[in-house]
This record gives structure tokens, C-alpha cells and sequence, in this order.
């Protein structure tokens, strides 16, 4: 279950940075969404060979990831992407710390 968590929130932001690359010409989405969402990914695999600190990982990369998307929906009250992203992250989070 925590692998799958990691992964999906991983790929959500990738795909994420991918869309606002396209539509708004955005290089810093692009790669910030490729970064994060590919340590996700790589979290996800360590937890799935065994390594526990790829949970811990995880969680701080959601962790950060919310509270960016939090200040960027109070800065742009744009619901997408940074309401959409904390409304999965919050999910993601929790499952992570339940373990």
C-alpha cells in the first residue's frame, strides 16, 4: 500500500510539472515536478526492496510538497494545481505516517 501511495503521488506530480511545462511555458514546473515526483518514484522502490527510510523519505517530500502548494494557493487562489495537489497530498501524507 505504501509503495503504491508513494508511487501515484509521484507520478501525479510529474505529470503535474509535464501540464504546467505545456501550458504556461513554465521550466521551473517541468523540473520541479520531474525532481519530486521521480523521488517519490525512487522512494516508492526502496520501500518495495525493503528500505524503511524510503517511507521517511517519502514523507518529507509530501511533506514539502503540501506546504509549497499551500503557499502557492494562498499567493494565486488558483485551485489548480496547488489546491489539487494539496488535496492528494494530504491523503498521501497520512498513509505514510499510519504505515
Amino acid at each position: 500500500m505504501l509503495v503504491m501511495v508513494a508511487i501515484a503521488y509521484g507520478i501525479l506530480a510529474i505529470i503535474g510539472g509535464i501540464i504546467g511545462y505545456t501550458k504556461a511555458k513554465s521550466k521551473v514546473s517541468l523540473i520541479s515536478g520531474s525532481v519530486s515526483g521521480g523521488l517519490l518514484v525512487l522512494m516508492g522502490v526502496l520501500l518495495q526492496l525493503g528500505q524503511s527510510w524510503g517511507r521517511w523519505g517519502a514523507i518529507a517530500i509530501t511533506a514539502l510538497l503540501i506546504i509549497t502548494f499551500i503557499i502557492r494557493l494562498i499567493k494565486t487562489r488558483k485551485f489548480m494545481p496547488a489546491g489539487l495537489m494539496v488535496i492528494t497530498g494530504l491523503p498521501t501524507l497520512i498513509v505514510l505516517l499510519r504505515g
